[in-house]
């Protein structure tokens, strides 16, 4: 394949560079320099892809929460996770790519953002393809995150261009087959936007082969359902000079930024500098209206309906074909496509599909606050550097924000016990150094791992990595269990499939991880059953963690009693002759976790728990002596041995119960209207007391 010259990004655009595909014997000075990447039309011209540079591998590791105060970060402290970018800043580089592209007359090209700084020689490629606008920045806020994990570039569509959509097809997909023969170990994220999600889905149905992870914004496949394409004829007949007006545009740019407004008064964030912020993008959307007619002129827009016509016919055309892992992301007030439905109908035609919903946020999701690429991505477990996702070398710990989202402040009581026996309040007993393994009681609906895990972070810096139940990572298309959405936040916060080999390669990592030996018999158990353990009658951890020389801590922790109350349990439900038939369904779907186990703790049913909400009350946890497995290894292989230290730490596992129960009772602070009370005269950052010890 023959290399053509390149068609080049001036050099004052800021926020890119390119790296040039011309051969060194033709090359200038000047794009010695400049090193530019690009991609040039198949319709125009046939391009080789270029090589990527490699990079200072970039460590995202723990100290991303050090940051972290016991309240919650600030607006500012969220911006500066990302690279603090707005509307108006999309506006400014925008006009800077539009003035470039347009005096180089040149075809489609990629272009990698600065922002994204260097990346990992492991990171995965993410090519961004961009919606109507076709300027390639619609990314623009998210690429300091992105960089830290991918090797991001982005597709530019200059706007005099006219490649039909089967040539940007042809484009993307040189790109793809090129850095997938570079590195066919790794997956290539392709991210599209509106007319950008047709060309990844088009991508994918004509290359199966190849491992893609697909993330739709929004996608123009229901373009034929949408107001769109009747304003096809009446765009036609309009005069070149009129644009559309300041309130379409904000209506098109925006969700509902008094929602975004009041849910951070809710938060507890100041709602000031959020007006400030959304007083600005208004101002830049009345400033930046001859942007966007140079963005989209009458031409140019007309160009680009049709594009979306044919873009709409050809991917739907062959979703049958599309294999590629994919993330639906969809708008509930999208005012250009009917976008809620479609992310419905998309997902129940791709068979490895999931559907995240933004209710109040509208088109142009990426450049909307509230929202971070990298956040969705890692909730929903799509990011891998693999062939498959491995739950601990690919996982990302949590930012201070994604924290804040899961962090409930209702002043639990966390004591603990030193190696002398003491106990004390907060959580100085627990070694700081792994392999450890916290092993307790699993309360009602796990209403317990709320407060432990964020206390973990808040007081130690330790991040619990939770083995729980695969139902959490594992999508029904079959009318099941709801989505995924409302986990997303355990898989942010380091939840993992419970597993043999997720469990070995915890320990071996020296991990924090947190087992629940009765497991969701324990969290959906009946009524009357509170604080009773339903542990199998084998041991069936201590043998790994003496092979690693964890360090064991026993731990119980009460509280649900006082939070809610069951009222159908699943022996009621199965007297109810269509809910029996549900749970019946819904077990045999699901993955069974023991195999081996007889009893109802291994043939626990699959169910949801019916249950009353009361006032809040306080949780308390109690973590016992911890149990030293280092140097026991060769004598924990005898069976008899394990399953002795078994039984040890479940007996510690039910004093600790016993104890909070009692002790609770002299706790005058265990009601929320006493803690709220107290706080209130004493600083709602004060540690409210508790029981004597």
């Amino acid at each position: 394949m023959a290399t053509v010259g390149a068609h080049i990004i001036s050099a004052d655009l800021s926020p890119a560079y390119c790296r040039d595909t011309t051969p060194s014997s033709g090359k200038s000075k000047r794009n010695q320099i400049l090193k530019r990447r690009l991609a040039v039309s198949n319709e125009q011209a046939q391009a080789s892809t270029a090589s990527r540079s490699t990079a200072a591998t970039r460590s995202f590791a723990h100290n991303e929460l050090e940051a972290e105060t016991k309240r919650r970060v600030s607006v500012d402290e969220y911006c500066s996770e990302g690279n603090g970018k707005r509307l108006k800043d999309y506006f400014d580089e925008a006009e800077r790519v539009i003035r470039s592209s347009s005096s180089d007359g040149g075809p489609p090209r990629w272009f990698s953002p600065l922002e994204c700084g260097p990346h990992s020689p492991q990171s995965p490629l993410l090519l961004f393809l961009p919606g109507i606008d076709g300027v390639g920045l619609g990314l623009i806020r998210h690429h300091q995150r992105l960089g830290k994990i991918f090797d991001v570039w982005s597709l530019h569509i200059p706007v005099k261009d006219r490649t039909s959509f089967t040539g940007l097809v042809k484009l993307i997909e040189t790109t793809v087959r090129s850095e997938n023969c570079r590195s066919p170990k790794r997956p290539i994220y392709l991210v599209g936007e509106s007319l950008g999600a047709c060309l990844a889905l088009a991508v994918a149905s004509r290359n199966p082969r190849i491992d893609l992870v697909l993330v739709l914004s929004n996608p123009a496949t229901s373009f034929s359902r949408s107001a769109l394409q009747s304003t096809i004829p009446l765009l036609e007949l309009m005069p070149s000079q009129i644009t559309l007006s300041l309130s379409s545009i904000l209506s098109l740019m925006t969700g509902n930024p008094l929602k975004m407004v009041m849910d951070n008064v809710v938060k507890g964030l100041s709602p000031q500098p959020t007006i400030e912020q959304l007083s600005q993008d208004l101002v830049a959307v009345s400033s930046y209206l001859p942007v966007l007619a140079d963005i989209l002129p009458k031409e140019t827009l007309l160009w680009k309906l049709e594009l979306l016509k044919a873009a709409s016919a050809y991917a739907n055309a062959r979703l049958h074909a599309v294999k590629a892992q994919t993330l639906v992301l969809s708008s509930g007030k999208d005012q250009l496509l009917p976008s809620q439905e479609e992310g419905q109908r998309l997902t129940s035609a791709l068979p490895k599909s999931q559907l995240r919903s933004f209710e109040d946020h509208g088109h142009f999701l990426f450049l909307e606050d509230g929202v971070d690429l990298v956040t969705i991505i890692k909730g929903a477990s799509y990011y891998r550097r693999g062939k498959s996702l491995d739950y601990i070398s690919d996982f990302m710990p949590p930012t201070a924000t994604e924290f804040n989202e899961l962090n409930e402040e209702n002043s639990p009581v966390m004591l603990s016990t030193l190696e002398d026996g003491k106990i004390v309040r907060g959580l100085s007993g627990i070694p700081s150094e792994g392999p450890v393994l916290l092993v307790g009681y699993h309360n009602l609906m796990g209403f317990e791992v709320h407060t432990m895990v964020p206390q973990f972070l808040i007081e130690r810096k330790i991040l619990l990595r939770g083995l729980t139940h695969p139902i959490l990572f594992v999508d029904s298309k079959d009318g099941g269990l709801p989505d995924l959405g409302p986990y997303d936040k355990f898989r942010i916060m380091g939840a993992v499939p419970v597993s043999a080999v997720n469990f070995y390669k915890l320990m071996s990592s020296k991990s924090h991880a947190l087992l629940y030996p009765g497991g969701m018999r324990e969290a959906m158990h009946r009524k009357g059953e509170e604080y009773k353990l339903f542990w199998p009658e084998t041991s069936e951890f201590v043998r790994t963690a003496a092979t690693f020389g964890a360090t064991i801590i026993p731990f119980g922790t009460v509280g649900e009693d006082d939070v809610a109350q069951i009222v159908l349990d699943v022996d009621d439900q199965m007297k109810i002759p269509f809910m029996k038939s549900q749970i019946e369904e819904w077990t045999k779907q699901y993955i069974k976790v023991r195999t081996g186990t007889e009893g109802e703790v291994g043939n626990q049913p699959i169910h949801f728990l019916f249950y009353l909400p009361k006032v809040p009350g306080r949780f308390y946890y109690y973590f016992g002596k911890p149990i030293e497995t280092k140097g026991r290894k060769q004598e924990l292989r005898d069976k008899k041995k394990a399953h002795e230290l078994y039984l040890e730490i479940k007996s510690e596992v039910e004093n600790c119960l016993a104890y909070l129960k009692e002790k609770r009772e002299n706790d005058p602070y265990r009601n929320i209207l006493a803690r709220l009370i107290y706080q209130a005269t004493h600083g709602f950052t004060s540690q409210v007391p508790t029981f004597e010890l």
